[in-house]
């Protein structure tokens, strides 16, 4: 039969069969120890089920992976789901954008999901939605607090593995509680200090929501190393600067110091955000300092 591992813990994986809606604990067969391959969350496999007074069910077969995300190491993902809190803690647009890059860098679909609306205001709402948007991304807002906006949530996760992404304290594995309430996922409050979530998710999982629909909760990030790219890449990893970098006078113009950059003319006119920018200049530097050293 075939399932999808959704755990792996100790060199046992849990693996769901989603047509007999029952998850088998199963060893992976050593051809795979051989070959060097390591099954991964996320795989989907065929079992080989022995039926007795012991039963056994072991891995076979790993199935053509669609995609493979390097942190975490996920198959088979097909959108990542970027999660932040609107307010409490303030959004760190900075972060933001790393996973952005980091996504893009690996080619993975992004949504942008903002928590805690029940406490934002409409300006609020609309400057992030309107930020975002223009830079080609889906936005949605919620209130994992009372469900209020996870109906469009649900409907953006539908026939799709989904990985959640986002620094701690931000509402994801409440959210996972919510959509899934037999996740039953361990929440902790913010540090009242720091107003960070202190982690509560240790290692990557995947929940079956039904209807081929997936959610894999990984452990938060309060930072975020850039994917291995040279600096001169960073750009093709900004949607909306490849929108306008035809209009650069020179082919491989880095939209920073050159003259005649389409980009920065875009940026001047308002239609780059201030903010993505910003952190472009940032990134990019950093990008610089870590190939000097």
């Amino acid at each position: 039969m075939q399932g999808k591992i959704i755990k792996g813990i100790g060199g046992f994986y849990y693996v769901h069969a989603e047509e007999h809606q029952f998850v088998y604990v199963c060893k992976a067969k050593g051809i795979f120890r051989k070959d060097g391959i390591r099954p991964l969350v996320g795989d989907d496999v065929i079992l080989d089920v022995t039926v007795g007074d012991d039963e056994e069910a072991h891995i076979t077969q790993i199935l053509p992976r669609r995609s493979v995300l390097s942190r975490p190491t996920v198959a088979n993902i097909d959108q990542a789901m970027i999660i932040f809190a609107i307010v409490k803690p303030d959004p760190s647009f900075n972060l933001l954008d790393r996973f952005l890059v980091a996504m893009e860098r690996q080619g993975m679909e992004c949504l942008i999901c903002f928590n805690k609306k029940d406490l934002a205001t409409a300006a609020e709402m609309k400057e992030l939605e309107e930020g975002y948007q223009s830079c080609g991304f889906r936005v949605l807002f919620f209130s994992a607090k009372d469900g209020d906006g996870t109906k469009a949530v649900t409907a953006a996760l539908k026939g799709k593995s989904t990985v959640f992404a986002g620094p701690s304290g931000v509402g994801k594995s409440t959210l996972l509680n919510y959509l899934c309430p037999n996740a039953q996922m361990a929440t902790a409050a913010l540090s009242p200090k720091i107003e960070r979530g202190r982690h509560t998710t240790r290692h990557s999982e995947i929940f079956a929501l039904g209807d081929h629909t997936y959610i894999c909760d990984t452990p938060g990030f309060t930072s975020l190393y850039l994917p291995r790219l040279d600096k001169e890449e960073l750009k093709d990893c900004y949607p909306e600067f490849v929108r306008h970098a035809d209009t650069c006078r020179f082919r491989e113009c880095t939209h920073l110091r050159e003259p005649d950059c389409g980009v920065k003319e875009a940026l001047s006119d308002g239609a780059i955000s201030k903010i993505r920018y910003a952190n472009y200049e940032k990134l990019y530097n950093e990008l610089k300092q870590m190939k000097r050293y």
